[in-house]
């Protein structure tokens, strides 16, 4: 069986979200960083659908999973404080 993997633009495009490069760091940056015990699931900026996705991808190990999890890390990171 083969799998494809997503990369997070095309996560994006999934949950109906801008994914463009600048869109996906804007709302990494501005939802991040989440606490230890937070899972990218519990965000209130998505909809009941789209944390419906988000977990059944994970729970499932889907083809989607990957991304769900690179996105996952990234949310976790520390706020970036330089000044711009």
């Amino acid at each position: 069986m083969q799998t494809q993997h997503h990369d997070l633009g095309q996560l994006f495009q999934q949950l109906g979200l801008p994914s463009d490069d600048y869109s996906i760091e804007h709302f990494i940056e501005s939802q991040k960083p989440l606490a230890s015990t937070t899972r990218v699931t519990d965000l209130d900026c998505f909809s009941r659908a789209q944390k419906s996705f988000l977990l059944e991808s994970l729970i499932e190990d889907s083809d989607w999973a990957e991304a769900v999890d690179t996105l996952d890390a990234l949310l976790h990171q520390p706020a970036d404080i330089r000044p711009s």
